[in-house]
């Protein structure tokens, strides 16, 4: 399969969200990717301190949705859309599958809040489990792929040959240019997916903001550890790479013996 990551800037509203998705997807569909990931609630854009996102009606979010799947659609590829959403009374951060037919196949929940989301999102309380084109995938999304590796255990130990992340770090006001990926003396972000894959022995795909002071770039790593290719600091685009999913064997993830720990 031929995944896209794309690392975007911060959408200053919902329709420049919109704008920037048909630039990307139209861009990673040209590359023949058969699916893309966006980061961390692109759409309305996450609630940072550098920005000002107004919190979106429940009714301006579905259309939002609606145009996406439209986008999905005329290029033939499938989508992953993390967004803010309303579920009856619950406001939750998710990221939503669609289809290259643009069909929602469902979404997945954010469980694992960071403790400063706790009085903006209600955590969710399922996993799930994907498939396009035959390949299975899971989707766990900033804090809890970073500091909850369950999660991404649970996906492997299910079948999913490739975890999809996608994440906020950074800001554009403060903080560190990053030069070198992995360097030893940055946030441990970076590191964390190296062994997201390596101890699952599956792919692993990190997809988050372009920011002027990032703290873990946009990657994809191998089931061996390695990083297969990242988005340069700083730059807008999109990142289109092979994963040969025979290689994501899930061994290391399938041979945990939860009865240990009961």
């Amino acid at each position: 399969m031929k995944v896209a990551l794309a690392s975007p800037t911060f959408p200053k509203s919902i329709a420049d969200g919109l704008a920037i998705t048909k630039r990307l997807v139209k861009d990673a569909a040209a590359q023949q990717a058969e699916i893309i990931c966006f980061p961390e609630s692109f759409i309305p854009g996450y609630p940072l301190a550098d920005f000002k996102v107004e919190k979106a009606s429940a009714e301006e979010l579905q259309e939002a949705l609606n145009k996406i799947c439209e986008i999905a659609a005329t290029n033939n590829i499938a989508i992953i859309m993390p967004m803010d959403w309303y579920d009856g009374d619950k406001f939750l951060n998710i990221a939503h599958v669609i289809s290259a037919e643009g069909e929602i196949l469902g979404y997945q929940t954010k469980n694992q809040l960071d403790p400063s989301e706790d009085t903006t999102w209600v955590p969710g309380t399922e996993r799930r489990l994907f498939e396009v084109n035959g390949v299975k995938f899971g989707i766990t999304i900033c804090h809890e792929g970073f500091r909850y590796p369950e999660s991404v255990r649970w996906a492997a130990r299910e079948g999913a040959s490739i975890v999809f992340h996608p994440h906020l770090s950074g800001s554009d006001l403060k903080g560190v240019q990053l030069m070198d990926w992995g360097n030893i003396n940055s946030p441990y972000y970076e590191k964390a997916m190296m062994m997201r894959a390596l101890e699952n022995t599956i792919y692993f795909a990190s997809v988050g903001y372009t920011m002027k002071y990032q703290e873990a770039a946009t990657s994809l790593i191998a089931p061996d550890g390695k990083c297969i290719a990242y988005q340069p600091y700083g730059k807008e685009g999109v990142i289109v790479e092979d994963i040969d999913p025979d290689k994501a064997t899930g061994l290391l993830a399938k041979r945990f013996k939860p009865e240990l720990y009961k």
